[in-house]
């Protein structure tokens, strides 16, 4: 039996269009991709002896992470609210925006605030469920911003806000 680990907090329901076509993208490609994994299975399935059989057993799991993420995505993205516009003050930190911070070393730093599904670190998205953008909203160019880290707490100056 597992340790029991309390439910995940919900994540927000926001999501710029852009995420929105990717996570639909990807379901379609899913779907695709099953129909293959599927055809290859039932090949794997037809060679005998299923215990030992890895091919059977890979394509197996492979299928099973595939229909969780299918049923992760038709669940989710019904309740997703797309957020096109840009706030009507674009001098303060809100959804989607695009926040350039400088830490006490003076090292610069930019990350996009985006919904929970987008988070994409090679991109320097961060989710607005995250401590540093819970700390960024509503703030504007020049504020000063203190993120606790499980390193420290870490300072921010705001050097710039922009949005797309």
């Amino acid at each position: 039996m597992g340790r029991y680990r309390p439910p995940a907090p919900p994540k927000s329901p926001y999501i710029t269009q852009q995420g929105f076509v990717i996570l639909q993208q990807e379901e379609e490609q899913l779907w695709l991709k099953r129909r293959k994994v599927v055809a290859a299975l039932s090949a794997a399935a037809a060679e005998g002896d299923r215990s030992e059989n890895a091919e059977y057993l890979y394509r197996k799991k492979e299928l099973g992470g595939i229909d969780w993420r299918i049923r992760y995505l038709q669940k989710r993205l019904p309740n997703l609210q797309q957020v096109s516009d840009k706030p009507s003050n674009t001098e303060q930190v809100f959804f989607s925006a695009i926040v350039s911070l400088e830490d006490d070393e003076g090292n610069e730093t930019v990350y996009r605030i985006v919904g929970p599904d987008e988070i994409d670190h090679e991109k320097y998205n961060i989710s607005m469920d995250s401590p540093v953008a819970k700390a960024l909203f509503k703030k504007k160019l020049d504020d000063e911003i203190h993120v606790s880290t499980p390193a420290g707490k870490i300072n921010y100056l705001i050097t710039d806000i922009r949005y797309e």
